[in-house]
């Protein structure tokens, strides 16, 4: 295994007894056989532990408890406890494929500059029946702008350099909701990403999650923007600074127009885009919607 770097798996989980078995499973399961596993219980009221127990007797896994801190917290302990030189993070009640690791450790010889490799995720309901693949594009290299229009990366499809977190810190734990997105926003701006184009990660989506929180995912995600841009001035020209205010006002627009039916709403997002970009397309589109019957 000496041609084969350690890669630490962090899985943080939190009350997912019927589920973390199988996310433990995925992580044994890989082809890429060099890996610890790091099971973080956020203070889990469940029957967590003794689900994980069995696991224990494979010198690869360990298993800590922390009082609930939250997922960044959990995740930031998982990253100090790694022995490995890469970081992978698995949630409790996710899996990844077999041939995950086994496809993406190779990409990081490509370049000493890459820092981060994903992939694309399929989405699966409570049960495990598959819901579909995303399609959309998704980016190689330096994609600090890109990454401020729009998140394309999956958090449990990401492996990581440790370095990284020693270079630009961990998780902030103060983040409630989009800290995989503020995480690649900072990365971006030192290091290169690559990606695998096939779906190794089966992402669990529970009854109502997209559109119950779509609300906080904005709000959050305008923070972090607004956070990013102050911590790192000159990432991104500012033509695409403005590109990603109006893309993200008019996607959020759009979601409380189909999902709170509140048009009036709606209508002052679209037009908070075009304060950004006035010629922004997408927002006349919606605007002309909004206003037809």
């Amino acid at each position: 295994m000496a041609d084969k770097p350690l890669v630490s798996v962090v899985i943080a989980t939190y009350n997912l007894v019927a589920y973390v078995p199988l996310a433990i499973q995925s992580v044994l399961d890989q082809v890429y056989s060099n890996i610890e596993v790091i099971v973080i219980d956020d203070g889990s009221t469940d029957d967590t532990r003794d689900a994980v127990k069995p696991y224990l007797n494979d010198a690869r896994v360990r298993y800590l408890f922390q009082d609930n801190r939250g997922q960044a917290a959990a995740k930031n302990y998982g990253v100090r406890e790694a022995h490995g030189d890469y970081v992978a993070f698995l949630d409790g009640d996710d899996m990844w494929a077999p041939e995950k690791l086994e496809m993406q450790m190779p990409l990081f010889s490509r370049s000493e500059a890459i820092g981060v490799v994903y992939s694309r995720m399929r989405y699966i309901d409570e049960r495990g029946k598959e819901l579909g693949i995303p399609d959309n594009e998704l980016f190689r290299g330096r994609v600090s702008g890109l990454l401020l229009i729009r998140n394309f990366i999956g958090f449990g499809t990401c492996v990581v350099k440790k370095e990284c977190f020693d270079r630009l810190g961990g998780f902030k734990e103060h983040v409630k909701m989009g800290i995989d997105y503020d995480l690649w926003l900072r990365l971006s701006t030192q290091y290169e990403f690559d990606y695998v184009d096939q779906p190794l990660l089966d992402y669990r989506v529970w009854g109502g999650q997209m559109s119950k929180n779509f609300r906080s995912r904005y709000l959050n995600g305008i923070e972090i923007m607004k956070a990013f841009l102050h911590e790192f001035p000159g990432a991104v020209d500012k033509t695409t600074e403005q590109e990603a205010w109006a893309h993200t006002y008019v996607g959020f627009g759009q979601c409380v127009q189909e999902i709170d039916r509140r048009r009036g709403q709606a209508l002052h997002l679209f037009w908070r885009a075009l304060c950004h970009k006035p010629g922004y397309l997408p927002a006349w589109k919606a605007i002309v919607r909004a206003i037809l019957p």
